[in-house]
Parts: structure tokens; C-alpha cells; sequence
């Protein structure tokens, strides 16, 4: 689709009859959903696992400052590679569908699901990219948060820093602007991770 101005897309929105605010609304409901409906499942088959990525980092940043939690289209989830088959039974009852998208375990929210907005899964204590400095957390370096598992926050911060990509970057800066990360963390990573979190600390407004 070409690019249009301001006054194309309203024209757009109107001619459609689309409810820009009630659109915008349900996708966060969604996405919060979709977490629900996945850990309620994977806990009852007693399958362990850890939320990571953007629903981790709000989750954490929450604990400071609800209002700075940053929402996020997808839903991210550590497991161990031994409990991926249990896991699979799991979130099909749960309804959703197993594919592989670039090399990546993917949990589709149904036949029609698309793989931007499902559920990605991770393997625990792998590198996800051969030239990472470390490899993903342990299932156990998680903390029960509210009924859920959620990733370690240092294990978490390390995570972004592996991947640092600018959606990691602005999840780092929330968790810095909010102080759950001050001076004091760049030693507690490999110098690779530690020099990337250090040029965060010192311009944190980029």
C-alpha cells in the first residue's frame, strides 16, 4: 500500500466506518489474553516456563510505575527443550497452532493466527544467535509474578542486551527510566553487554 498523509488515512478510517480507539483497545486486550489463555494452560499441565520479552519487561516496570508499562503485540515464552512436546498438547487444547517461522517455535492463535501476534517461544539455556555473548535463562531464573512466571529481572535485562535491537533498547530505558537498573549493573555482565548497557545509563534520552 502506498504511503498517504494525514488526511488520506482519516478519509480512509471514515469511507471504512473503522473505530480507531475500539480497534486500538482490543488489540491490547488481545495480546493480554493470549498470555492468560497460554500460562493457564501450560500451568495446568504443570509444564514449566517463563514470560519473557515485552510482557516481561511491562510486567516488571509495573512493579514501579504501572502507568510506564509499554504495551507489545506479541507474547514471548521461555521453555526447556525437554518439555517442548508437553508443552505443544498444551497450547493446542488451549487453541493454538504450532508452526515454525524462521527457525522459530511459534504458537499461532488459531488456523488464522498471524505470526507477528502469537506466541514465540525460546529454547532455555541456549544462544539464540551464534555471536550472542550468552545464552537464554534457565526456566528456574524466573519469579512468580501475580500466578505467572516471570523471568528474572537481571536474567531479563541480560537477555535485551544480547538481542539490543531498538525495541530492546527502548525496553532497557524504561526499566532504567523507572530505576529498576542504575549504575551499578554494567559489572554484573560480560563486557560486550555490560559496554552496551553503560552507553544507555550514561544518555538515556538517546
Amino acid at each position: 500500500m502506498p504511503s498517504m498523509d494525514s488526511k488520506q488515512l482519516v478519509n480512509l478510517v471514515r469511507e471504512q466506518g473503522i473505530d480507531i480507539f475500539e480497534r486500538m483497545f482490543r488489540a491490547v486486550e488481545l495480546v493480554q489474553e493470549r498470555l492468560n489463555r497460554a500460562c493457564a494452560a501450560l500451568q495446568q499441565a504443570q509444564v514449566p516456563y517463563a514470560v519473557i520479552g515485552g510482557n516481561a519487561v511491562a510486567a516488571w516496570v509495573a512493579t514501579i510505575d504501572e502507568g510506564a508499562a509499554r504495551n507489545t503485540r506479541d507474547v514471548d515464552l521461555l521453555l526447556a527443550e525437554d518439555d517442548l512436546p508437553q508443552a505443544t498438547i498444551a497450547l493446542q487444547k488451549a487453541g493454538f497452532v504450532r508452526d515454525d517461522v524462521m527457525g522459530t517455535v511459534v504458537f499461532l492463535d488459531g488456523n488464522d493466527g498471524k505470526p507477528s501476534q502469537g506466541l514465540h517461544i525460546l529454547i532455555a539455556g541456549r544462544k539464540v544467535r551464534p555471536e550472542y555473548a550468552t545464552a537464554t535463562p534457565t526456566i528456574d531464573q524466573s519469579v512468580e509474578i501475580q500466578s505467572k512466571r516471570i523471568v528474572e529481572l537481571e536474567a531479563l535485562v541480560e537477555m535485551k542486551l544480547n538481542s539490543y535491537l531498538r525495541k530492546d533498547q527502548t525496553h532497557l530505558l524504561d526499566m532504567i527510566h523507572v530505576g529498576l537498573v542504575d549504575d551499578s549493573w554494567p559489572d554484573r555482565f560480560p563486557p560486550q553487554l555490560g559496554n552496551r548497557l553503560k552507553e544507555l545509563l550514561e544518555d538515556p534520552a538517546g
